[in-house]
């Protein structure tokens, strides 16, 4: 009689266990997908794990306890029974089953009512703008409730874009209300999800497919140089379907005084188109991802600096003048430093590192960070060393998630390493 409920092999299934079950349900979908798509599940029978002959003899206070309490929450199951212990402790009926008799028993039950009542007003007018979104609701009940009011404007912009492909105006120009600019950034994700489910031809089950792998990558905004698809979120959502965007922009200095740009414009800004079409006498660029590196460069003969701002070297792409020149890459010495690097590389394979070496790291111990979500992208444009230092840093070599930012780096060093 000294053995608790925790002492049986297989724990019987409490009020709080079954509750449990059903939350599960409900956060998974399933019992908000089945106010919309009916499956014949419902009556659902849970089994219940019960005491077992042997158990109800040695813990019988202890069975009837967890029997008041299943048979006293009865209401919105109904529960079967089975005979268990007649030949030890006498006959006893014990909850063997819930039986929920339609889905909504089952989302009262776990006190999501009110919830439902709103999935099934949202779903209602998904349905009333038009008859193939409540499909995606099915499919993404969770989300739906998320959106809440945001999912109708949503919608139209989905259905927007279904019947103007190709519009060649700015998302600031959709005259949809509830639609703007900020609320787009924010949607994106969802409004390509909507058009599939409205759009003829849309493979639902691949754009879903695609939205979780972006979910689950490592820097889901980060697309190699060369891919033509835009460097941000909202260039690609806008290259997609059509939108104008912003063009990319790239940031210099000539660092040679005696090479004028723009009457003597020491920092210029210019298009990425603009910048492709540069004729300007220099033989060396280095480029940079940190602003007050580029800031702070010195003069120096047939030199150009270049600002990138992280992976902002997207817009070299079509910058074919530079491969005539000698183009040195400073970035920081950590896994993304070297993402970059690569990235760089597949449209302008000659590009060197500078200051991203081993010796360099060791040299600033005291300087050292953390890298909040080191990247584990497999390169392929690396040299030897390079290569060998990408891993150490990935492999926590010289220690957890080490790396030297840039601008850490003592300035005498830096200046004595980019003179050779």
């Amino acid at each position: 009689m000294g053995r608790d409920l925790r002492a049986e092999s297989q724990p019987w299934t409490t009020a709080a266990g079954l509750r449990a079950q059903s939350l599960k349900a409900w956060t998974s979908g399933v019992l908000l997908r089945e106010l919309l798509e009916p499956s014949g599940a419902y009556p659902r029978r849970r089994s219940l794990k019960r005491p077992t002959a042997a158990g109800l003899l040695s813990q019988y206070s202890a069975a009837q306890q967890w029997a008041a309490e299943l048979f006293a929450g009865a209401g919105p199951y109904a529960l079967e029974t089975v005979d268990v212990g007649r030949r030890t402790v006498g006959s006893n009926r014990i909850p063997a089953a819930a039986v929920f008799a339609t889905v909504e028993d089952e989302i009262g039950f776990v006190g999501k009512s009110h919830e439902a009542a709103r999935f099934r007003e949202l779903a209602l007018g998904l349905g009333a703008l038009d008859p193939l979104l409540p499909g995606w609701a099915a499919r993404r009940p969770l989300k739906l409730l998320e959106l809440g009011d945001d999912v109708l404007p949503a919608a139209r912009a989905a259905l927007w874009l279904r019947d103007n492909p190709a519009p060649g105006i700015y998302v600031r120009q959709l005259r949809l209300p509830g639609v703007h600019t900020k609320f787009v950034e924010r949607h994106r994700q969802v409004i390509d999800q909507l058009l599939a489910a409205v759009a003829p031809g849309s493979d639902m089950d691949e754009v879903e497919a695609d939205a979780e792998a972006a979910v689950e990558a490592a820097e889901p905004d980060v697309v190699a140089l060369d891919d033509g698809a835009g460097r941000t979120a909202a260039a690609r959502f806008a290259r997609r379907h059509g939108f104008l965007h912003p063009p990319e922009l790239v940031r210099f200095r000539v660092l040679d005084p005696y090479v004028e740009v723009l009457g003597g414009a020491g920092d210029i800004t210019v298009t990425a188109n603009a910048f492709s079409t540069l004729q300007l006498p220099v033989h060396t660029v280095v480029a940079t991802e940190n602003q007050v590196n580029f800031l702070a460069l010195p003069e120096r003969p047939g030199t150009l600096a270049l600002y990138g701002a992280g992976y902002g070297f997207s817009s070299l792409r079509d910058a074919a003048w530079l491969r005539n020149c000698e183009v040195l890459y400073w970035g920081d010495i950590d896994t993304h430093g070297f993402r970059i690097l690569d990235q760089l590389r597949a449209v302008h394979p000659h590009v060197e590192s500078v200051l991203m070496d081993e010796e360099t790291l060791l040299a600033h111990r005291d300087a050292w960070g953390s890298e909040p979500a080191p990247s584990r992208a497999v390169l392929t444009r690396l040299t030897a060393e390079e290569a060998a230092l990408y891993k150490a840093l990935g492999n926590d070599t010289y220690g957890p998630t080490v790396r030297l930012e840039q601008e850490l780096i003592r300035w005498g060093w830096a200046l004595e390493r980019l003179r050779g």
